[in-house]
């Protein structure tokens, strides 16, 4: 059985607090192995100012016996020591000079958290214009296809638009109405607790009616379809992108845009006020029925309806489904349209239409609260 090679080290103290270091033998891997941490366990007792290392009966050493002096020499330079190799064999020099990875550089420092936050506010800042820029663009082209096809309506792939249509509204009926039902049920005990302390209980269905018409219906179904048909619209145009359909039809020359977007945005506007007026249906009935377990009978519960809502009241909010119906398939669209190459890329792409198009809601149903406002509607 072959004998593995093996080397020794000695100690010896120089003044100063000085110590030389003699190493004797082949410096590889099964001899640097029991000697790496009985050297690094001396070196932290005894802390030397200067490291000596006498080399002259060094025979051959590996990349581990020059990983235990690059080791040495960079504890040494951590501590501010010194350190020096004396008598090593030209070619074991030159050797370790080729692989000698030098000081390890200390790690650039990274902006301050002050920085940090701007540079991440500014970052979101971009994002949002940018974002908001394309969405504003791709509604303005939509809409500029839309006004081909009034001039021109044999443009509209009218057998997709009415599929479509069917599978966002008549397919949503019964979550809408069964929303409607729930937001007018709730509403109406919740209005009914404050209203009982005066006596006033009838005009619950005044509170009901008018919320219902003016903003619950439209936002409650805005939110529905935007969950539903907008993250779907975003996840069918992001399948066709990533399976490269999209590309290809605009090889042949096909508008994306009229071809894909256009009978969405026709089927989502379309179908938008329809599902709200379900919605605001069921949402009386909801009301009706808590108001019948008040004790007031049908017909004076539908007298205070129509007392205390008007037609404006209504189509108000009929006129907000139209803008929220074309913000929910514009977004989705476009969202679609964005889709990259990643695995995850259609989830995230349905994910951005859905929060993208309940933002964009919100928004455009603050603008019709300030314009009423001022009109006095």
């Amino acid at each position: 059985m072959a004998r593995s090679d093996t080397a020794s080290l000695d100690w010896e103290p120089l003044d100063g607090g000085g110590v030389r270091l003699t190493l004797k033998g082949t410096l590889n891997a099964d001899s640097v192995e029991g000697l790496w941490p009985q050297v690094m366990r001396n070196l932290a007792e005894r802390k030397p100012s200067v490291i000596e290392i006498d080399a002259k009966g060094v025979e051959s050493l590996d990349a581990a016996g020059m990983a235990l002096l690059f080791e040495l020499r960079a504890a040494q330079e951590d501590g501010k020591g010194g350190f020096r190799i004396r008598g090593l064999r030209d070619d074991l020099g030159e050797m370790m000079k080729l692989f000698d990875p030098g000081r390890p550089s200390a790690p650039a420092r990274g902006p301050g958290l002050l920085i940090r936050s701007v540079n991440g506010l500014g970052q979101a800042a971009h994002e949002f214009v940018m974002g908001f820029h394309s969405q504003v663009g791709f509604l303005g082209e939509i809409f500029v296809r839309l006004l081909g096809v009034l001039i021109r309506p044999s443009r509209l792939r009218w057998a997709d638009t009415f599929l479509i249509a069917e599978k966002a509204g008549a397919n949503a009926v019964g979550i809408v109405a069964l929303m409607g039902f729930l937001i007018g049920l709730i509403l109406a005990f919740q209005s009914a607790i404050a209203m009982r302390k005066f006596g006033a209980e009838i005009y619950v269905a005044d509170l009901v009616a008018i919320s219902l018409f003016r903003e619950l219906g439209p936002l409650i179904t805005a939110f529905i379809l935007a969950s539903r048909s907008g993250s779907a619209f975003a996840a069918e145009l992001g399948t066709m992108k990533v399976n490269e359909e999209v590309d290809a039809l605009v090889t042949m020359g096909v508008d994306p845009v009229r071809f894909l977007a256009l009978p969405r945005m026709v089927a989502a506007v379309g179908v938008m006020p329809l599902l709200t007026l379900f919605n605001m249906l069921f949402g009386l009935i909801g009301c009706g029925l808590v108001m019948r377990s008040f004790g007031y009978p049908v017909t004076t519960y539908v007298e205070e309806i129509q007392q205390a809502a008007s037609l404006g009241d209504l189509f108000g909010g009929l006129v907000k489904t139209v803008v929220f119906g074309a913000l929910i398939a514009g977004i989705g669209c476009l969202r679609g349209l964005q889709t990259g190459n990643s695995p995850s890329a259609v989830g995230d792409s349905a994910t951005r239409a859905v929060v993208s198009g309940i933002v964009a809601i919100v928004l455009a149903d603050g603008v019709f609260a300030v314009v009423y406002y001022y009109l006095g509607i």
